[in-house]
């Protein structure tokens, strides 16, 4: 299966924050949103980094609380793993657990297309697995 599968059933909206908002308006943004992460656009609109709730407590850790006041640019992840909607699940979890990440844009021609979480890997998984077990089922009934 393929990333492009994940995104016609999850959909391809991604929110998305700029580079200057404060960490305070990121923190609202993710519990609005229910989400983990963000990828950061810059002011062309294309992608510069991603910020995870992850970067905040780490970084608040080392900064106190003064960091609320921060931008996002000061403690986004400007390094992206990213991958496109013809890349194969397996190979995007392998990319995932490679580089430690949860939360990978799906880029194609240099835009934004989606943004799938370890979640989305690990349902579509789950999915695949209830899909073969019915599958085993059906057959043993049916005697083989």
């Amino acid at each position: 299966m393929r990333i492009a599968d994940i995104l016609r059933s999850k959909g391809t909206t991604v929110a998305t924050i700029t580079e200057t908002t404060t960490v305070t308006g990121l923190l609202a943004e993710l519990a609005i949103h229910n989400i983990g992460a963000m990828v950061v656009v810059g002011p062309d609109g294309g992608v510069v980094g991603i910020v995870s709730e992850r970067d905040v407590v780490r970084t608040l850790h080392d900064h106190g609380p003064d960091l609320l006041r921060s931008a996002v640019a000061d403690i986004m992840s400007k390094v992206l793993v990213t991958c496109s909607p013809d890349d194969q699940i397996d190979d995007l979890s392998a990319l995932m657990t490679h580089n430690r990440v949860r939360h990978v844009p799906v880029m194609q021609g240099g835009r934004l297309v989606g943004i799938v979480s370890i979640g989305d890997v690990v349902k579509n998984r789950m999915e695949q697995l209830q899909a073969e077990q019915e599958h085993l089922q059906a057959y043993i009934t049916q005697g083989g």
